[in-house]
């Protein structure tokens, strides 16, 4: 199984709206970063920017059935 990889960067935000981002990170269990990637990794869906993924066996014989 591959690792993803990551990536680190400097955000800069202003403190209200960081000081809401770890109350929800509080509220959902999760880390602030954890929260900020959350979001990210939401919007990117949302807007349909993130990568396709290589689709298994599983996957492929679903889609062949629902072509049908």
């Amino acid at each position: 199984m591959s690792e993803k990889k990551t990536k680190n960067f400097i955000l800069r935000i202003d403190s209200d709206t960081m000081d809401a981002i770890e109350a929800w990170a509080a509220d959902e269990f999760r880390s602030t970063n954890g929260q900020l990637q959350w979001i990210i990794t939401e919007a990117l869906r949302k807007a349909k920017r993130l990568p396709k993924k290589k689709m298994g066996n599983s996957d492929e014989l679903k889609d062949f059935r629902s072509t049908k």
